[in-house]
């Protein structure tokens, strides 16, 4: 399953990355820790992460949780699976429906996808391939939590806070309500 590995020095720190395929490439940044590692599994989100898109929080996760990682060591896992699974022209779809007053579940349920299609097996392959048993998972998504418990995995969830902006509060409301993640 791991199929490339190097040296990857950002302004965080230094990490090795990784490059793990398996339904997908999925990076995986490791920080040199001891005892149980600080852990964020990151959804891939090219209009937030790299387009610096202002309608999620998941630049502002993002770069959060590889300041607290870079400090304290730990792994970062970027899944490649953008827009809760749909794809990247199905998430520019639901956002089209969002402009049209959809909030981002609505909008997804409208397309014929669940509120969420995000698949975490290939974290499961990745944490073992890293000898990984207990971790503290940087998450406010409670789902994420109890499939990884499922699994076998000692995990204590630590919330990640981020701003709420003017442009995020109604993506926010609907995690908050809709998907029940811990906002």
């Amino acid at each position: 399953m791991m199929y490339a590995k190097s040296h990857l020095p950002t302004p965080f720190g230094d990490f090795i990355l990784y490059c793990f395929v398996n339904r997908g490439e999925h990076l995986v940044l490791v920080k040199p820790y001891k005892g149980v590692p600080l852990v964020r599994i990151h959804s891939k989100c090219t209009t937030g992460d790299a387009l610096f898109s202002l309608r999620c929080d998941c630049r502002a996760q993002l770069k959060k949780a590889l300041e607290l990682i870079g400090r304290e060591g730990g792994v970062f896992i970027y899944l490649d699976q953008e827009g809760r699974g749909i794809g990247l022209k199905d998430k520019i779809r639901a956002y089209a429906l969002q402009d049209e007053g959809y909030d981002t579940v609505e909008a997804n349920l409208k397309l014929g996808f669940k509120a969420d299609e995000r698949d975490y097996s290939a974290c499961v392959e990745i944490f073992r391939a890293l000898n990984i048993k207990q971790m503290r998972l940087l998450t406010n998504n409670p789902a994420k939590v109890d499939y990884l418990r499922s699994k076998g995995f000692k995990v204590e969830a630590v919330p990640l806070r981020v701003e709420l902006t003017p442009q995020n509060r109604e993506y926010i409301k609907a995690k908050r309500e809709k998907l029940k993640h811990n906002l």
